[in-house]
């Protein structure tokens, strides 16, 4: 007996895989910093982005989802918690001097927050998004086979870190070929545009969170 049914699994990898190329926060996220900070920092947000995935994975896996369709007060707790950090992320990137992308200014000591602090931020976006999640307990149950050999939970969570390898790699590729840019965009006005573009994005990301 097959371990899991591998032609739904292969249907959900590319699913998957269309839902991470489509437009989203993440993505567009990444992207913007990877053009204003270097593929570097693109490449440790996409880590911490990927890293939340195995929140939703398991929340989902394990059922305890659940209690944000029973209680739908827990969902907007949730929701609230990550439009106001999506709001700080804003006020943060206001409060910061405008940077022009130089390649002899990109290797100053601090100028480019480090992996850790990049990881973390992505990872906070991730999990205080309970639309993930609930997207997640959603999809994932879709593609169980009752027959397989491995559990429900085993299956679930093999599809969890397929997403989450999937995920870092398509956004790691966007921050590598975004990062190249900055070698034609390294004009003095460039810093000032990409600040309140970051500013922008990140106001209608929590916006979005909340409204839609």
């Amino acid at each position: 007996m097959l371990p899991v049914n591998w032609d739904l699994y292969f249907t959900f990898l590319s699913a998957a895989i269309a839902l991470t190329f489509m437009p989203g926060p993440d993505n567009i996220f990444v992207l913007t910093e990877s053009l204003s900070r270097g593929s570097g920092r693109g490449l440790s947000l996409s880590a911490g982005l990927a890293s939340g995935v195995l929140v939703h994975t398991l929340l989902a896996a394990s059922g305890l989802a659940l209690l944000l369709l029973e209680f739908p007060q827990i969902s907007v707790a949730l929701r609230l918690a990550g439009t106001l950090y999506l709001l700080y992320l804003a006020y943060c990137a206001w409060k910061e001097e405008p940077q022009a992308i130089h390649l002899e200014r990109s290797i100053v000591k601090g100028l480019i927050p480090g992996f850790w602090s990049s990881w973390a931020k992505g990872f906070l976006m991730n999990i205080l998004n309970p639309k993930v999640t609930l997207f997640f307990l959603a999809l994932l149950p879709q593609f169980v086979d009752s027959e397989a050999a491995w559990p429900a939970f085993k299956q679930m969570s093999f599809m969890g870190l397929s997403f989450m390898l999937q995920a870092f790699l398509i956004f790691s590729l966007m921050a590598i070929l975004a990062g190249q840019f900055k070698h034609y965009l390294a004009k003095e006005a460039f810093g000032q545009i990409m600040k309140w573009l970051q500013i922008v994005v990140l106001v209608l990301i929590a916006l979005g969170l909340w409204f839609l």
